[in-house]
């Protein structure tokens, strides 16, 4: 009887993508914001006379630029809502709470954000609330903290309103965070644990004969499933590359650099790799590489010229 190696456990790590986007603002966008700071909420009016808010620069029908603003109320309606049991973090109250659409007195469209309430029987479509203002406001949507509960049916028509205030607000930084469990799968779970071997190795797909690196666990091409494991390189060539001039934040590397697409010897498809060990413009097309790890082994840190010849053109072309 043959023994059978059983598969590595499937790895699994949290995992937190996140940047900040920054953008500056249009003359509506800049007026609404800048409102908020002030407790003033405004809109803008379409050429149908109706109120849009949060505001926006152009007619979302006739595509019409948009400039005539209004102020509303700070009061309103619920429209429809979900009950949030567990927030994260991040997110407007640290307690339970409602993500509602909230129709304020004087506008058509509804605004979303958080409604503070004890419980889930506590909220309804038709429900009456005001703004709960943020104790400290900078010219950001948060500088309303959520929504509460309110008793008055009192009426609000929409008032005209210049836009000025003083020392506006002209753009913001918006920051983007995504976390989650990563799971690779087993392909890329064997992948993995092979480069903790110092070992690359991809999976053959049996159709086209094509070595993926890393693995997917099937041909894209051939919707087939991967099995047959193949190590490659650990020598490659330079298909492509760009250089780098602008230093990312919290990465210790000194600009400029050159990251590469990398055809492994063996593979059938070039992955990405950082540059070193040489002068970036003298970086090429065709250039005979080989990784340097990482200091704890688990991973190529960037590739290194090997001192061979360039390989032909015809011999990574398809790689490109």
């Amino acid at each position: 009887m043959t023994a059978v190696t059983p598969p590595p456990e499937t790895l699994r790590a949290p995992l937190v993508v996140e940047f900040p986007f920054t953008r500056s603002l249009g003359p509506v966008q800049s007026a609404f914001l800048t409102g908020l700071r002030e407790r003033t909420v405004l809109g803008v009016r379409t050429e149908a006379g109706e109120v849009l808010v949060p505001p926006v620069e152009y007619d979302p029908v006739t595509a019409a630029e948009l400039r005539e603003l209004v102020e509303v109320a700070a009061t309103g309606t619920v429209t429809t809502w979900a009950w949030n049991p567990q927030p994260r973090p991040g997110q407007p109250l640290a307690t339970p709470f409602a993500w509602v659409l909230v129709r304020l007195d004087g506008a058509d469209t509804a605004l979303l954000h958080a409604l503070d309430a004890p419980g889930p029987e506590a909220v309804r479509t038709g429900l009456r609330v005001r703004i709960r203002w943020a104790a400290e406001r900078s010219g950001a949507i948060t500088d309303i903290a959520c929504f509460e509960p309110y008793e008055s049916t009192e009426a609000h028509e929409p008032a005209p309103h210049d836009g000025e205030f003083e020392n506006p607000v002209t753009g913001i930084v918006a920051p983007a965070r995504l976390d989650y469990t990563y799971s690779p799968g087993r392909a890329q779970t064997r992948y993995l644990h092979a480069l903790a071997e110092r070992r690359t190795v991809g999976e053959r797909c049996p159709s086209c004969a094509k070595v993926y690196v890393p693995p997917r666990g099937a041909c894209p091409t051939c919707g087939v499933a991967t099995t047959d494991r193949v190590e490659v390189g650990p020598r490659g060539t330079v298909t492509t590359f760009c250089i780098v001039n602008i230093k990312a934040k919290n990465l210790d590397i000194d600009v400029p650099y050159v990251y590469a697409h990398i055809a492994l010897d063996g593979a059938g498809l070039a992955l990405h790799g950082r540059i070193a060990g040489i002068p970036y413009d003298e970086v090429r097309m065709g250039l005979r590489v080989e990784p340097v790890w990482s200091e704890d082994g688990r991973y190529p840190d960037h590739y290194r010229p090997t001192g061979e010849p360039d390989a032909d053109y015809d011999t990574y072309k398809e790689l490109l």
